[in-house]
């Protein structure tokens, strides 16, 4: 992998503002999965753990950071924030600021379209710190060598990037639903995973999208359709109409029925008591093989 020499301790030293105790877990940081390098014991030698420790290590780093630094501001605000940080676009821009790009060991095969290669190196490294030298480092090397050299904060807060976040938040003032379904997952050529995922409004497409997460398929039909919304007129008409019979229907299911009703003689006459009768073998709950998150505003 790599040379443990001098040179190889001092160019960590110039991207971590310190020496690292154990060198060996930076290297693995930076091993992308193709390299099909094996451990002593035969497994498969990568950076996805420590990427998988490093995202939950780095989402508390920042969220520590954005907190301290927005003092009386709401979650909603702070969670936005944070988001912007840790997302992938963010995170690969930060790799490449810090030199990560040329240091990351992965096979020739490997499509240079790999889009989130730097960004899960960048969470591995996160994680190699935090197994060697403790939250502390994390949190000084995130504030010293990344924050302020490469993040405005106060910038990034007023940057509006989220999407999905915009999306709901229209939906909910103008009292339409909105769902995401994820519709189709597939491998890419180096059988990296490939999401697709679609925003239906008041059950009419508003946009697709595809990302190497769900979350970021999400993020892109959520773009899509925040810009069918803002420059399609028809489609907003159709949308409102939709809701419209939403509503209607709604009313006309709650209103109470009038029947008229034949007692036996003898019976009570002023009885008013009606039994609703539920099938026990009935499943209330709907299954589906998509994965929908829902978001819904009563009217």
């Amino acid at each position: 992998m790599f040379r443990k020499d001098k040179e190889s301790y001092s160019r960590f030293y110039s991207i971590l503002g310190f020496y690292p105790h154990n060198i060996s877990l930076y290297e693995q940081a930076l091993l992308h999965k193709s390299t099909a390098v094996k451990s002593e014991k035969g497994r498969p030698l990568n950076n996805e753990r420590l990427e998988f420790l490093g995202d939950a290590i780095l989402d508390a780093i920042v969220a520590d950071i954005v907190f301290k630094q927005f003092e009386g501001k709401r979650e909603g605000f702070l969670t936005n924030t944070r988001s912007k940080i840790v997302q992938r676009e963010t995170l690969n821009k930060l790799a490449v600021e810090i030199g990560l790009d040329k240091l990351i060991k992965y096979s020739t095969r490997t499509s240079s379209h790999n889009s989130y290669m730097c960004g899960n190196a960048f969470e591995a490294l996160i994680g190699a710190i935090y197994i060697d030298r403790g939250y502390a480092a994390c949190k000084y090397f995130m504030e010293e060598k990344i924050i302020k050299r490469f993040i405005d904060l106060e910038k990034v807060a007023r940057k509006e990037v989220n999407f999905k976040s915009k999306l709901i938040e229209w939906t909910q003032k103008n009292k339409v639903i909105v769902s995401f379904e994820l519709i189709e997952q597939f491998l890419d050529k180096e059988s990296n995973p490939i999401f697709q995922s679609e925003v239906l409004i008041e059950g009419l497409s508003a946009g697709t999208g595809i990302g190497y997460s769900k979350k970021e398929s999400q993020q892109n039909a959520a773009k899509m359709a925040m810009k069918k919304v803002q420059t399609t007129p028809n489609f907003l008409d159709e949308v409102f109409d939709a809701a419209k019979k939403r509503v209607e229907a709604a009313v006309i299911a709650s209103a109470p029925e009038e029947t008229t009703s034949i007692n036996p003689i003898g019976e009570n006459s002023n009885s008013s008591e009606t039994t609703e009768y539920i099938d026990g073998n009935e499943d209330t709950t709907e299954c589906t093989d998509k994965e929908i998150a829902t978001y819904q505003t009563s009217v």
